[in-house]
């Protein structure tokens, strides 16, 4: 089964050992994942600003920071570990299996970090920043300006702003569904106002920008 999953990361560890680690969730036992996960967050953090840094030259220190955070979250690790088809390499405790963990977002995200981590120790610095930058490549492709990627979030917030208009609040109202498929519903409130939209996503940071995107539409109708 590990050998099948490194075919996927296009990578071979020379010390299976530590991709056995890097998929143990803490539920199963003591030699699991969490020290690794810790590592893979900082490698993948510096892998990614330091492409972004070679990709765009002009952009600003709040573009960077922007994108990094576009690219490097939750939602987005746990998407690129659906494609490995990751949920079902794991080592789970009973709980967590009997739960659905290996279909949880959390879960999955905090593996594929916990992977990085360990392809960095297994291979060193290039050998992760190769695995990464084929993971990446289509995202990193897709940020062809700072204009067109700002997040609704954010030009919701700095077309407040220019208006001298109060920020939005953001605030959660439902959320349905079992742990590994909730569904969020948050509304977007101008404060002074009795502007208000809805939102939905399968995250509370996604249903936030479905929530700003529709205010924007409302304020732009206006």
């Amino acid at each position: 089964m590990n050998d099948e999953l490194s075919q996927k990361l296009k990578y071979q560890f020379q010390n299976p050992m530590l991709l056995q680690i890097a998929l143990t969730h803490r539920s199963k036992g003591s030699d699991h994942n969490e020290r690794l996960e810790f590592l893979g967050d900082a490698v993948v953090n510096f892998i990614i600003a330091d492409a972004l840094y070679q990709q765009f030259p002009q952009a600003t220190e709040g573009e960077l920071s922007r994108w990094r955070a576009t690219l490097v979250n939750r939602d987005t690790l746990g998407e690129l570990a659906r494609q490995f088809d990751l949920g079902q390499y794991l080592r789970l405790g009973v709980g967590e299996q009997k739960s659905g963990g290996s279909e949880r977002h959390s879960i999955l995200s905090c593996t594929m970090e916990a992977i990085i981590g360990a392809i960095y120790l297994d291979g060193g610095f290039t050998a992760i920043q190769a695995c990464l930058m084929d993971w990446y490549e289509v995202l990193l492709k897709s940020l062809s300006s700072a204009a067109s990627h700002k997040d609704p979030k954010t030009m919701l917030q700095e077309y407040l702003q220019s208006r001298r208009m109060p920020l939005p609040i953001y605030r959660i109202d439902k959320v349905v569904g079992e742990a590994h498929q909730q569904l969020f519903t948050v509304t977007c409130h101008i404060a002074d106002t009795d502007m208000e939209a809805l939102g939905t996503g399968t995250s509370r940071r996604r249903a936030e920008q479905d929530a700003a995107q529709c205010m924007l539409r409302l304020l732009n109708n206006e």
